[in-house]
């Protein structure tokens, strides 16, 4: 199926507006009468979409419902507008994984758009609904992704896509495994770099100095101190918060970017997965 395009993305002054994220745990009204919109305008059937809510929530459909409009629309409403704000994401993922090709395109396309203008901190990438930063968070990410790739650090690679799951884990996000792979992220970077595959980076900060250049070495090492105290050793009460992961997550992500092109890596190649619209 081939969407035409508007009048302002053929003329090209179409663009997004992006608003600051201020929903993260939370789906709003606005978005679940979205979802039910963009469905529809791919020529799919109200009865098409109960099939998936009723999944997902585990409601058996209404057999006294057999009109798609109004009645299972407005069966298929009531899913959406009642049910706990992580099953409307987990409804979103479904209705992707039934669609087709180019369905399945104009659908993440419309979303992703929607989280954007309407400041979610989410986005789907790769067909999953994952965390969702801000421009630097996105670009510090993305980045290292590419980067570890191409040097072959898989290791490290593998870490930093766990600290996004661990942020993107729905109904709460796990703070303190974010923190801790993050950290696994730079410290396996790290020990790569200096041949030192057994210290930890507050020792490697200390038996290599020069690795990263001063003053931005201490950094590392307050980072090491922080990310061990929060994420290694809590204490009742004093749990670290989302936005405090996010940032350990994008400076870890900025500084084994660096190590990663000392040996090797490169940014310029862009996957196609990482930019999802």
């Amino acid at each position: 199926m081939n969407k035409k395009q508007t009048f302002s993305k053929r003329n090209g002054h179409f663009s997004i507006k992006e608003k600051e994220i201020t929903i993260r745990e939370d789906a709003p009204e606005g978005l679940r009468g979205f979802i039910r919109m963009v469905f529809y305008d791919l020529n799919k059937n109200p009865s098409d979409l109960r099939d998936i809510t009723s999944r997902v929530l585990k409601i058996a459909p209404d057999s006294n419902n057999w009109s798609e409009f109004p009645n299972i629309d407005y069966e298929v409403s009531d899913h959406l507008d009642n049910c706990e704000w992580y099953l409307v994401y987990d409804i979103i993922e479904v209705i992707i994984q039934k669609l087709n090709g180019a369905e399945k395109e104009t659908f993440i396309s419309e979303i992703n758009e929607y989280f954007v203008t309407n400041g979610i901190g989410w986005k789907i990438v790769n067909e999953e609904i994952e965390t969702r930063g801000d421009e630097v968070f996105e670009t510090a990410v993305n980045t290292v992704v590419k980067v570890l790739e191409s040097a072959k650090l898989q290791t490290a690679k593998t870490e930093i896509r766990e600290a996004l799951n661990d942020l993107s884990r729905r109904p709460s996000p796990d703070i303190t495994g974010a923190i801790q792979h993050s950290l696994a992220c730079l410290e396996c970077v790290s020990r790569e770099i200096t041949g030192d595959k057994k210290a930890t980076l507050g020792e490697l900060m200390k038996k290599y100095p020069g690795v990263i250049p001063s003053p931005l070495d201490q950094a590392v090492t307050k980072i090491w101190g922080f990310t061990s105290e929060q994420g290694r050793h809590l204490r009742e009460g004093e749990a670290p918060e989302y936005l405090e992961a996010e940032l350990v997550v994008e400076v870890t992500a900025a500084i084994s970017t660096y190590l990663g092109k000392k040996l090797g890596g490169t940014s310029e190649e862009i996957e196609p997965d990482e930019f999802p619209f």
